[in-house]
């Protein structure tokens, strides 16, 4: 079985590069997209195993990427959005969604690691090689 994939969507690139960093540190296959457009089609292409996706972005935002997901054949991928967006109604709205979590920027890489982690052994994906390529 080949490591999990995972797709970060974020248009700071500061955040791409820690995500994807610390995620291909852990053995995950890694791809980045800037904005909504960008992670639509990488994510037909890429098939990722789970989705980290921040909500404001340019082109599309990530309600939008979130909602048209799920209506793909591929749509039970897991989605963690990311955000500074820290209100009730941000969160719920996620929820509504059927996201798998709901994260607030700044985050802690570490905790966000075992999420990441915990979601794809709920849905059957084992962990990854550490250490390969």
């Amino acid at each position: 079985m080949s490591d999990p994939r995972i797709l970060v969507v974020d248009d700071d690139q500061v955040i791409q590069q820690l995500l994807k960093v610390n995620l291909e540190l852990e053995g995950y296959a890694v791809e980045v997209a800037s904005d909504g457009q960008e992670a639509l089609a990488l994510f037909a292409a890429f098939e990722p195993d789970l989705v980290l996706l921040d909500i404001m972005m340019p082109k599309l935002d990530g309600w939008e990427v979130a909602r048209r997901l799920a209506g793909t054949p591929g749509g039970r991928v897991p989605i963690v959005l990311l955000s500074a967006r820290a209100q009730e109604s941000d969160v719920q709205k996620g929820t509504d969604l059927g996201v798998a979590a709901y994260v607030t920027k700044p985050f802690d890489p570490i905790q966000l690691l075992h999420l990441v982690a915990g979601i794809l052994a709920q849905q059957g994906r084992g962990a990854p090689t550490a250490g390969t390529p």
